[in-house]
């Protein structure tokens, strides 16, 4: 055996040197592999043989416990709370809406800004990873964003009809687009722009009528 086929050898079995891991050691290694590779080259060179090399461990361990790639980022992100956001509770609309994007905007120019820029961007290219992120994870802030639309509804600041419609996430949808165009961080006026020149005008009750609906609380949009 030469030189360079035993090094290549003995490299192909690193993951055997060392304490052998099991169950949620090995898995924590594995997933803090997974946002090492996305922090550095992003979804589209992640591959499940670097995550294995950089976790220490095989590629047969990694399909064990995700069957894909997809699955593997997923239960990364959700773990190590790269969509997680709190759920403002200000008793006004205006006021925990500004909030939450205060909190969106501080995670997007945080270290994991650039893995969830990295993710937004590849689920415009990748239909299958699109839809699991949106079954698994969502983007940041619809969920919360919800809860803060049925507590407005219950002060009576927006018709009942709005959580179900597009209008409901115009916000967020602003404040992402504006993040993948320029990056983070994303100015506090901007946020402020966004909320009271588009969004409130849009929600408030009464909300303006939808096109070719006389009535906008016979249903959603």
């Amino acid at each position: 055996m030469s030189l360079n086929v035993g090094k290549a050898a003995e490299s192909a079995v690193d993951h055997r040197k060392g304490p052998r891991r099991r169950g949620e050691e090995l898995e924590n290694a594995i997933l803090t592999a997974t946002l090492e590779e996305l922090a550095e080259g992003g979804y589209a060179t992640l591959t499940m043989e670097r995550v294995a090399t950089r976790a220490r461990t095989s590629k047969a361990a990694l399909y064990r416990r995700w069957p894909s790639r997809a699955e593997l980022v997923m239960e990364a992100c959700k773990l190590r709370g790269v969509t997680d956001v709190d759920l403002p509770d200000t008793g006004a609309l205006r006021t925990d809406v500004i909030a939450l994007l205060r909190q969106i905007s501080a995670k997007m120019a945080s270290p994991l800004g650039g893995i969830l820029r990295g993710l937004l961007t590849e689920m415009t290219r990748d239909p299958e990873f699109a839809a699991l992120i949106r079954e698994r994870v969502h983007t940041v802030g619809p969920p919360t964003l919800r809860v803060i639309l049925e507590r407005a509804i219950e002060r009576g600041e927006v018709e009942p009809w709005i959580p179900d419609s597009r209008r409901a996430t115009v916000a967020t949808d602003l404040l992402r687009n504006h993040f993948l165009l320029f990056g983070a961080p994303v100015d506090d006026a901007i946020i402020t722009d966004i909320i009271d020149d588009v969004y409130l005008p849009l929600i408030l009750s009464p909300a303006p009528k939808r096109a070719g609906q006389d009535d906008p609380a016979g249903g959603a949009g």
